[in-house]
């Protein structure tokens, strides 16, 4: 199989690419779909509201509008791999809209709505927004694990985003939660989301030595990275996540990775292109045991073998299924769950 029929098979599940072009019928509205005036005319880059594939007889409300004080549309300058958490974001708020929800994070919608962006450009579909979901709602079971079992840990949030983790989770007064990201990227954060107890924002990079000494090296520590290794060079990325444990006396690691295949093929994923992303760094589980003496991998599967994967809206099943059966396609994307 040559990378592009690898990518087209995959796209279904990849975190910003739709299995197939942006179908007017969804909630996503493009400048050349039918929907598109009556998007424009509300100003709401969802559009409206996901229908279902068959009828359902539960049809959930949308959520509620914000208040007229938090309406104002702020300006989003981010580009190269920064971009890519829109698609992220917009996925996540996607999959609310939909009629069965995975992750239903109802923050994002908000978030969609106050950036002045144009989420279009990135073509991001049903498919892809499901795949988003899947994955943050698995980071989140295993962060919510770890947090059962450690009520004062630490949370390290890298490469955080615009994701709203710590407001999925609403960890006890116990537990100190640390998001890392570009200053730009806080900045934009704390225009759009409050900051709950317990929480610190760092703007730096995560490659940044320096912020490391503002974590705890005295509690139990939870490392998660979601859409974010593949971005770092193999050297930065090793660099830091062994910093990360080093000054931790111990905890958990939870990311998803790429292959070495599926970084190569990136030049086909239509995010990556469209914000002119470049991947660097991809492996297998042999390469994240290296990463540590004390490293454990507790649980890994394929992105295409996620929980609920079977939660994929009805027409990417199939083909996804299909693209599980072949090994290099199966193991582009899986998700880590360590211990150290």
């Amino acid at each position: 199989m040559n990378a592009k029929n690898a990518m087209n098979a995959m796209n279904a599940m990849n975190d910003s690419n739709p299995a197939h072009p942006v179908d007017p019928s969804t909630s996503l509205t493009s400048p050349t779909s039918p929907n598109a005036a009556k998007a424009s005319n509300s100003r709401d880059p969802l559009g409206p509201r996901c229908r279902p594939e068959r009828p359902d007889p539960v049809d959930p409300p949308d959520p509620p509008d914000p208040p007229k004080s938090a309406k104002a549309r702020h300006p989003v300058r981010l580009t190269g791999a920064k971009e890519t958490l829109l698609a992220t974001l917009y996925g996540r708020a996607l999959d609310s809209r939909a009629p069965r929800p995975i992750l239903g994070d109802t923050m994002a919608v908000d978030a969609v709505r106050r950036l002045d962006y144009d989420f279009g450009k990135l073509r991001v579909g049903p498919g892809a927004a499901a795949a988003v979901a899947l994955r943050a709602r698995q980071l989140d079971i295993w962060t919510a694990r770890f947090l059962a079992t450690h009520p004062e840990a630490t949370v390290v949030h890298l490469g955080c985003g615009l994701d709203t983790r710590v407001h999925r989770l609403a960890p006890g007064p116990g537990v100190q939660w640390f998001d890392v990201d570009f200053p730009e990227v806080i900045d934009l954060r704390r225009q759009l989301f409050t900051e709950p107890p317990g929480y610190t924002a760092i703007p730096s990079s995560v490659t940044d030595p320096a912020w490391v000494a503002r974590v705890p090296a005295d509690r139990p520590t939870m490392i998660v990275a979601e859409g974010l290794l593949m971005y770092l060079t193999e050297r930065d990325g090793t660099a830091l996540l062994r910093r990360l444990m080093a000054h931790a006396p111990g905890g958990g690691l939870a990311f998803d990775f790429f292959s070495r295949f599926a970084v190569r093929a990136a030049r086909l994923n239509t995010v990556i292109v469209r914000t002119g992303s470049t991947l660097h760094w991809g492996g297998g589980p042999a390469d994240i045991a290296r990463l540590h003496p004390g490293l454990e991998i507790v649980e890994s599967f394929s992105a295409l073998e996620i929980p609920d994967i079977g939660r994929l809206p009805a027409r990417y099943r199939t083909p996804v299924r299909a693209a599980a059966l072949i090994p290099g396609v199966r193991e582009m994307s899986r998700l880590y769950n360590c211990r150290f």
